[in-house]
């Protein structure tokens, strides 16, 4: 009787995963958004293209991303709102660039980086995606092969994708607010101990120790783990999290599989940058009804991002097989990560000597 009992409750555990795993979210999202985000990230990579610097393109297309922080409040907020945040975008590729150079700093440099943008971001009530694409340009700015004479070419690329991003957000926000009125600026969070500083720090710590593992384990370009670490930690509940990991770990196998055969196709400038558009463009209406699902089209999309301008100097067998492993490290250290934030044990323990440290004048 135990026997069964047990089964039972294995088979109504699956499929209350399945039903998670399955479960497609509402959304008003216009279709102008996405489309807005494709020429954001889309348009450096055709003005690349047609200098004949595919490379440049790229990494101003990381820079485009920042149109995803653009919020729907008044025009006078968004735009400010959205400066700063290219601003930060760009601080975090310089940082990252600079970390190159010195690779015994770059835990520490991506750690600092982390929890500081993360105390930014909470701080200032800045929603979805959060820090992810800051720390996502701190982490591939890392591994880019440059020297260091084209520092200062390779952060001004990359601010001038932002800027562009900034252009497009000025018009498609005058066009998008005669369709629908703009959202009151909303209210800042309280700026707890725990919300602010506590969790910060340890989502900041656990991203470095995924990078670390990375690096002890020799990973080739790993900029993938503390990406995936810090996607799946940012949930609001342990739940939240679990869920995440799962989408993410099943979009990220179907899309390498995407990605592996993207790669075996004759690609060139051209048709690399048309294709980063259209899945630029199906990301941004897919993610807010199904990560899972997004995450198919963003595992691609990151490859291409991050590796185009190398394509053809490697297996693309062995490029799929180091993101999947790089994928499975940072959600396994994002998880454990996970529990320890939303665990009222460690928060106590660890929590306290943290506190100390903290001048009064800023826990109140």
């Amino acid at each position: 009787m135990q026997l069964r009992d047990k089964w039972n409750s294995l088979i109504s555990l699956l499929k209350t995963e399945l039903r998670q795993l399955a479960k497609i979210n509402s959304s008003d999202r216009l279709w102008q958004m996405p489309f807005a985000t494709a020429l954001s990230s889309g348009l450096p990579l055709l003005i690349g293209a047609y200098f004949n610097h595919l490379e440049f393109g790229l990494v101003s297309s990381l820079g485009g991303m920042v149109f995803l922080y653009l919020p729907s409040t008044p025009l006078h907020h968004r735009m400010v709102f959205l400066m700063a945040c290219a601003f930060s975008m760009s601080a975090c590729y310089a940082f990252g660039v600079m970390a190159h150079f010195f690779p015994v700093l770059l835990v520490p440099i991506l750690t600092f980086t982390t929890v500081l943008v993360t105390m930014l971001c909470r701080f200032y009530g800045l929603g979805p995606p959060g820090s992810l694409f800051f720390i996502m340009a701190a982490a591939i700015g890392a591994y880019s092969p440059v020297e260091f004479m084209d520092l200062p070419r390779q952060v001004g690329l990359l601010t001038l994708g932002c800027l562009l991003a900034c252009l497009i957000a000025f018009f498609y926000s005058i066009y998008v607010l005669l369709l629908r009125p703009a959202e009151p600026i909303p209210a800042l969070p309280p700026p707890t101990f725990d919300f602010i500083v506590f969790d910060s720090l340890i989502i900041g710590t656990f991203v470095g120790i995924s990078l670390a593992l990375a690096q002890a384990l020799q990973l080739e370009k790993a900029y993938w783990v503390p990406v995936s670490c810090l996607a799946v930690i940012q949930g609001h509940t342990l739940r939240a999290v679990w869920n995440k990991q799962l989408q993410r770990i099943v979009g990220t196998s179907i899309g390498l599989l995407v990605a592996w055969g993207l790669l075996l196709l004759p690609l060139e400038k051209w048709s690399i940058s048309l294709i980063m558009m259209m899945l630029a463009f199906i990301i941004e209406m897919a993610i807010v009804r199904h990560y899972g699902f997004a995450a198919i089209f963003i595992t691609p999309l990151t490859i291409l991002l991050a590796e185009a301008a190398t394509l053809g100097n490697g297996s693309p067998s062995l490029l799929i097989q180091a993101r999947f492993f790089d994928t499975l490290l940072g959600c396994l250290a994002g998880f454990i990560g996970a529990i320890c934030i939303h665990s009222p044990r460690f928060r106590d323990i660890v929590g306290r000597p943290i506190r100390r440290l903290v001048p009064a004048r800023f826990l109140h």
